[in-house]
C-alpha cells in the first residue's frame, strides 16, 4: 500500500478558488450575521448556487446516478471553505450524510438522483451527538407508517426528505410534509437543531438502518475535521491580520513577544490539524484505514479548533466580545461541532481500541 498523499491537487485548489469567491461574494460576514439574528438561518440562495451552479450536493455521488463522481477528498476541500465562512447551507447534512446513508441503501430509488441536482434536501433523524457503531434511538414502525420522536437533528428544518431508523432494522424514507419539525435552541446559529415528531407519518423502507447509519456516521465525522480545520484556519488568519493592524504604545499589538508565542503554537497546531483532517478524507476516498483515520482527525480536531475560536475572540479584544464581529459565530459552531458524530474522548476511546492501546 502506498503512502497517502496528503497535498492539495490542482483540481482541488481550483475547486477552493472558485468556492472561495462565490462565499467571499455571496456570505460575507454581515449577512450570515443578519440571517442568524433572523427565523430563517439558512441560505436558499447561496444553497442553489452550490448545486446548480457548481453541482456540489453531488460531489459523492457517482456519475451514472446523476452526481459529479468525485471522493471525500473534494468534499473536504468544500467544508473547509464552507467552514472559514460559517456558511449556512446543508451540504453535511445533506450532501455528505444523507447521501451517503442513501448509497448504503438498495432501495433509494430516485432519492439518490434528487438529493444530488439539489431538487431536495435530505437529513439523516439521528441527533448530531451520535456516533457511528453507536446507539441510535428509533421510531415504532407500524406498517407502512411511523410513529415516535427523534431529538437534535441537524438541518431537519430545511429537509424534503427525513431518513429515519426504525425498530424493525430499516431505514424509513419520510416527506418531511408529513413529520412535525419543532426548532431546538441550539447553540451554534447557523446549523439548527430540530425536534422531528412522526405520528403515523407514511413511509417507505429503503434499506437496512445499520450499515447505512454506520457509513453516514463515519464520513461524517471524517470530513467534519475539514470544516473544524476550516474554522481554525480563519480564527488563526483573522487574528493575525487584526493584530498587525491594531496599536498600542504606538506599535503594533502583533509585535509583543507573548502574543507572538501563543500565535505560534497556535498556528503549529492548526497545522497538524491540517494533516489529520486530509489524512481522514483520503482515507475515506481511498478506504485504507478508514476507522483508524476518521477516529485520529476528531481525536484532535475538536479542542483545536476551539481553542483557535476561543484565541480569536480574546486577541480581538473589545471588539471580538459584540454581536457584530463575526467571532461568536465560529467559537460556537467550534463549540458544537466537539460533540457533533463524537467528542473527542470518545473518539481517543475508539482509537485506542483499534490499536490495542486500551487503559489498564
Amino acid at each position: 500500500m502506498t503512502d497517502p498523499d496528503l497535498l492539495y491537487s490542482e483540481e482541488e485548489e481550483a475547486l477552493r478558488a472558485a468556492l472561495r469567491g462565490l462565499l467571499a461574494d455571496r456570505c460575507d460576514p454581515a449577512a450570515v450575521i443578519a440571517r442568524a439574528e433572523s427565523d430563517t438561518p439558512h441560505d436558499p440562495r447561496l444553497w442553489k448556487d452550490l448545486t446548480d451552479g457548481m453541482g456540489l450536493a453531488g460531489l459523492l455521488v457517482p456519475e451514472e446516478r446523476g452526481g459529479q463522481g468525485a471522493t471525500h477528498r473534494e468534499a473536504a476541500v468544500v467544508l473547509e471553505e464552507l467552514g472559514r465562512a460559517v456558511a449556512p447551507v446543508p451540504f453535511l447534512t445533506s450532501a455528505v450524510v444523507a447521501t451517503e446513508a442513501l448509497l448504503a441503501c438498495d432501495d433509494a430509488g430516485d432519492l439518490v438522483e434528487d438529493l444530488a441536482a439539489g431538487r431536495r434536501i435530505g437529513a439523516l433523524a439521528v441527533a448530531l451527538n451520535a456516533t457511528a457503531g453507536g446507539t441510535v434511538r428509533t421510531v415504532h414502525v407500524d406498517g407502512g407508517t411511523l410513529r415516535g420522536e427523534l431529538t437534535g437533528i441537524a438541518d431537519a428544518a430545511v429537509a424534503d426528505v427525513l431518513l429515519v431508523p426504525g425498530d424493525d432494522g430499516g431505514l424509513h424514507a419520510v416527506d418531511a410534509a408529513d413529520a412535525t419539525v419543532t426548532p431546538q435552541p441550539s447553540l451554534d446559529l447557523t446549523r439548527p437543531l430540530a425536534t422531528v415528531t412522526l405520528d403515523g407519518a407514511p413511509a417507505r423502507r429503503i434499506g437496512a438502518a445499520e450499515p447505512a447509519v454506520r457509513r453516514a456516521l463515519r464520513s461524517a465525522a471524517g470530513l467534519l475535521a475539514s470544516e473544524q480545520l476550516g474554522l481554525a484556519d480563519w480564527s488563526l488568519t483573522e487574528t493575525v491580520r487584526y493584530l498587525k493592524d491594531r496599536k498600542q504604545f504606538n506599535r503594533p499589538v502583533g509585535g509583543f513577544q507573548a502574543l507572538k508565542h501563543r500565535l505560534a503554537q497556535l498556528w503549529l497546531e492548526v497545522v497538524s490539524l491540517r494533516a489529520a483532517a486530509r489524512a481522514a478524507a483520503d482515507a475515506l476516498a481511498t478506504g485504507h484505514d478508514t476507522e483508524v483515520a476518521v477516529a485520529v482527525a476528531q481525536a484532535y480536531a475538536a479542542p483545536v479548533a476551539v481553542r483557535a475560536a476561543e484565541e480569536a475572540l480574546q486577541l480581538h479584544g473589545g471588539i471580538g466580545m459584540t454581536w457584530e464581529h463575526p467571532v461568536h459565530l465560529y467559537l460556537k459552531r467550534a463549540k458544537a461541532d466537539s460533540i457533533a458524530y463524537g467528542t473527542a474522548g470518545a473518539h481517543r476511546a475508539a482509537l485506542a481500541e483499534l490499536v490495542d492501546l486500551r487503559a489498564p
